[in-house]
């Protein structure tokens, strides 16, 4: 009887062991079902947006422009968010249109949000407006600018840029201020020689205009000895101003320059002819490089006109990030031109 009363007490115990323990057993059975069944997590409302802007310079190794597209690379990644990324793709046109209108080709078929373009032909800007206008792709036109009838072909077109008669107008008043007016050989007459950028360049054609109109305008008389083109490249600087000073040589009284580059090779020339720069004959340029602001301190370079890329960059990539914002955009967009001298 006791081994009776000893087994049903027994089983008893196990019974109850069990039915305690089934109720602690069932919410982890549970468990991986009711995290199958929780919801997939929404995207964040604020996840991260890249936009693609597409950068054509119309040659790399221009003094001018190497700054302009560094700053401009800079100051589109200062924009950058937690939100908002921008790639940016900067090409080398090397001074070729055909080359130049590959690429923006390349990017509208790679779906960039935005093109900034610095043409190697300002003629051409017609044809890289229609084939942006049929991609939808606005564009910001820098530093060469397109004629005012291109400029009205779409209204998702502007340009970023200063005046080049400004600039023009400002070399011939520093020669004009000087105490001799520029008639450093004393003959009554300034006579100058004059290296151009690309004579198809607006900006070559007004600096090269109106640098000469600021001098007669004052009223002093002028002489054009020489002009040729000098491309903007420092190595023809030079080449073209040793030709003039071999050529005309005392007679000379300023050489302009349509840019600093050009002014930089023309000043190794006036120097390999033993003249000097303040002394027997002036140098004038435009862009204001550092190099170029040192030698007006220094009294080696007559003056220079500050072609303001941190301005123009700066406008132009605010410009830019409108469009991709769908903000609208004036079509002119200007930075003033500073003296130095």
């Amino acid at each position: 009887m006791k081994k009776i009363l000893t087994f049903v007490l027994v089983l008893a115990f196990a019974l109850s062991a069990i039915a305690c323990a089934a109720p602690a057993a069932t919410p982890a059975a549970e468990a991986p079902a009711a995290e199958a069944a929780a919801p997939a997590a929404e995207p964040a409302a604020d996840a991260v947006k890249t936009y693609k802007v597409g950068v054509c310079i119309y040659k790399f190794d221009d003094n001018f422009m190497t700054l302009y597209r560094q700053e401009l690379e800079s100051y589109l990644k200062s924009l950058e968010t937690d939100t908002v990324k921008y790639e940016v793709t900067v090409v080398d046109g090397k001074g070729d249109m055909a080359e130049q209108t590959n690429q923006v080709d390349t990017f509208l078929a790679q779906g960039v949000d935005v093109l900034i373009v610095n043409l190697v032909q300002s003629s051409s800007a017609a044809t890289i407006t229609d084939k942006a206008k049929a991609a939808g792709v606005p564009v910001v036109y820098i530093n060469r600018e397109p004629s005012a009838d291109d400029m009205k072909a779409w209204d998702k077109i502007c340009y970023v840029g200063a005046d080049a008669r400004q600039s023009g107008t400002y070399q011939g008043e520093i020669i004009a201020s000087l105490p001799n007016k520029g008639d450093q050989n004393g003959d009554g007459v300034v006579s100058y020689v004059m290296i151009m950028g690309d004579p198809e360049n607006v900006d070559a054609q007004y600096r090269t205009e109106f640098s000469i109109k600021a001098l007669t305008d004052a009223g002093i008389k002028v002489e054009e000895l020489f002009k040729q083109r000098g491309d903007w490249a420092q190595e023809k600087g030079q080449e073209l101003a040793a030709n003039a000073l071999a050529q005309f040589g005392n007679k000379i009284d300023v050489i302009f320059c349509n840019n600093d580059g050009m002014a930089l090779g023309a000043y190794q020339a006036i120097v390999a002819a033993g003249r000097t720069v303040g002394k027997d004959i002036y140098l004038v340029g435009v862009d204001a490089l550092a190099e170029c602001v040192q030698m007006v301190k220094d009294g080696t370079m007559t003056g220079t006109v500050l072609n303001d890329h941190i301005g123009q960059s700066h406008t132009a990539v605010d410009a830019a990030v409108k469009y991709i914002m769908g903000e609208p955009v004036e079509t002119y967009l200007w930075v003033d031109y500073q003296k130095v001298a």
